[in-house]
C-alpha cells in the first residue's frame, strides 16, 4: 500500500521566495514532510522555521541546483521520496536575439533545463521506490509559445516542457507521474526584479495596469491540486494564466 502523506517527502526547489516557497507551505499544510532547497540558506531555513511553527514539517538543505555532485550527494540522504518539484529557474534579461548576452542565456538553460535534469535523475529512483511518486516540472508559458525579446528564456521553458514530454514517455509503466505546470503572468517579489537586474522601476511596468495577475499562492494551489489527485490520475500539463492575459502577447491593462 502506499504510504499517507504524512510520512511522505516532497522536495521543492527554488524554495526561499515566490512560487516555491508558497508551493512548500502548501504541500506541508497537505501533509507532506517538505524539504526546501535553494541557494539562500537564511531564507530557506526561515520559511522551515515558519512551517513547522505552524505544526507541520519541513526541513532546509542549501542547494545550488546546478552542482551534480551537489545534487547527488543531497539525493543520498533518501531511501524514498514522493514528490519532486522541480521549480527553480529564472529569466535574465528582455534583450533581443541580435544582442542577447550568451551568457544570460547559458545561465537560464543551466537553471531552468540541467537544474531540472540534475534534480530530476538523482531523485527518480527514490521516487520510484516510493512506489508512488511525482515529478513536477514548473515551466512557463514562455516554453508554450515566443514572444519578441524573450527568445533566452523562451528556449529554456521550451527545454523543460520538452523533458517533462520526454520524461513522461520514457517511464511509462512505472509508478511515477510526470506533472508540467505551466503559469502565465504571475507577480512575485523577485521574478522580474531579477529578469531586470534589479531595476524596480522597469519591473514594476510589467505588471502596470493589469487587473489582478497571478500570486505565487495561485500557482503552488494549482500545483498541489495536482499533485494530491488519485495516483492513477496525471495531469500532463497545466497552463494557467490569469484572466488578463489571453496569450503571451495579448494582455489586458486598465488604464488609469
Amino acid at each position: 500500500m502506499t504510504p499517507p502523506a504524512a510520512s511522505r517527502i516532497a522536495v521543492v526547489t527554488g524554495a526561499s521566495s515566490g512560487i516555491g516557497a508558497a508551493t512548500a507551505r502548501q504541500l506541508a499544510a497537505a501533509g507532506y514532510r517538505v524539504v526546501l532547497t535553494a541557494r539562500r540558506k537564511d531564507r530557506i531555513e526561515a520559511l522551515a522555521e515558519e512551517i513547522t511553527a505552524a505544526g507541520h514539517s519541513a526541513t532546509a538543505y542549501p542547494l545550488d541546483v546546478t552542482d551534480r555532485a551537489a545534487v547527488d550527494e543531497f539525493a543520498t540522504a533518501f531511501r524514498t521520496v514522493g514528490v519532486l518539484v522541480n521549480n527553480a529557474g529564472g529569466a535574465l534579461g528582455l534583450d533581443p536575439v541580435e544582442s542577447g548576452d550568451p551568457a544570460d542565456w547559458r545561465q537560464m538553460y543551466e537553471t531552468n533545463v540541467i537544474g531540472t535534469l540534475n534534480l530530476t535523475q538523482a531523485l527518480l529512483p527514490k521516487l520510484e521506490a516510493s512506489g508512488d511518486g511525482t515529478v513536477v516540472v514548473v515551466s512557463s508559458t514562455a516554453g508554450h509559445g515566443t514572444y519578441e525579446g524573450g527568445a533566452g528564456y523562451v528556449a529554456a521553458k521550451h527545454g523543460a516542457h520538452v523533458l517533462a514530454e520526454t520524461l513522461r514517455l520514457e517511464i511509462v509503466g512505472r509508478p511515477v507521474r510526470v506533472v508540467e505546470v505551466a503559469p502565465g503572468l504571475v507577480k512575485t517579489e523577485e521574478f522580474a526584479l531579477t529578469r531586470f537586474g534589479g531595476d524596480s522601476e522597469r519591473a514594476e511596468k510589467v505588471y502596470e495596469g493589469v487587473p489582478d495577475p497571478l500570486t505565487a499562492d495561485d500557482v503552488a494551489d494549482t500545483i498541489t491540486w495536482a499533485v494530491t489527485r488519485p495516483s492513477h490520475v496525471n495531469i500532463d500539463l497545466l497552463v494557467v494564466r490569469p484572466r488578463a492575459q489571453a496569450s503571451n502577447t495579448k494582455l489586458h491593462r486598465e488604464s488609469r
